[in-house]
């Protein structure tokens, strides 16, 4: 790890656990054993900083769900929708702090003023949002996923995992315990009734892994 990317991990470490406003460079500094001056060759302020870390968030999500469509094959657009469920519940446990910083409201209220970060956060969402639209979109050419529209459907599937998540973030509730509530919850969202051509469970579980 080179020391542009110890600065990110542990910036996001801090921001995730303290916040924007009460995480300083110094503590960064501190934490990295990483000069000040150093930090700031990288990144001319905190602002810049914590864009950095949203550009990091969105490329290390996104590859790790290509990684996970590329190892996989699915039988269907709806075992491809319900194992990105499933993926998504083990990303969560495995990027903890990553999510927590999502799941904080300092972002969003910062987007309001900051056009640039707004951007970033929306693309984010962007990439989560679109991963779970692909599968809709197979299921529906296949036929395992019923007539309706797609993007809103992708909407629908990811707040209701990105939901059973936040209850772990914010020690609501043990979101593991909602796992095949949540399979079921999707699948009766979004399975084409009609078509009546595929088992009932095929998807690559990671339910093993499960830390929300």
């Amino acid at each position: 790890m080179n020391r542009k990317q110890a600065i990110l991990q542990a910036a996001t470490l801090l921001f995730s656990r303290k916040g924007f406003r009460d995480t300083s460079m110094a503590e960064v500094s501190k934490m990295t054993g990483v000069a000040g001056g150093t930090i700031f060759y990288h990144f001319k302020n905190k602002e810049e900083l914590f864009l950095a870390i949203l550009t990091d968030v969105r490329e290390t999500i996104t590859r790790k769900f290509e990684q996970f469509l590329t190892q996989n094959q699915f039988q269907s657009g709806l075992d491809m929708a319900l194992g990105l469920v499933d993926w998504y519940l083990h990303l969560a446990g495995e990027m903890e702090d990553r999510f927590l910083l999502l799941h904080h409201y300092f972002p969003y209220r910062m987007s309001v003023d900051n056009m640039d970060l707004r951007t970033q956060v929306e693309s984010i969402y962007n990439a989560l949002t679109d991963v779970f639209q692909r599968a809709v979109l197979k299921g529906q050419q296949d036929g395992s996923i019923r007539n309706l529209p797609d993007h809103k459907a992708a909407l629908l599937i990811f707040s209701l995992v990105d939901g059973v998540v936040r209850l772990k973030t914010y020690q609501l509730y043990d979101g593991g315990a909602l796992y095949d509530e949540l399979i079921t919850a999707c699948r009766l969202v979004l399975q084409n009734q009609d078509a009546g051509l595929f088992p009932k469970q095929s998807i690559p579980s990671q339910k093993q892994d499960v830390n929300v």
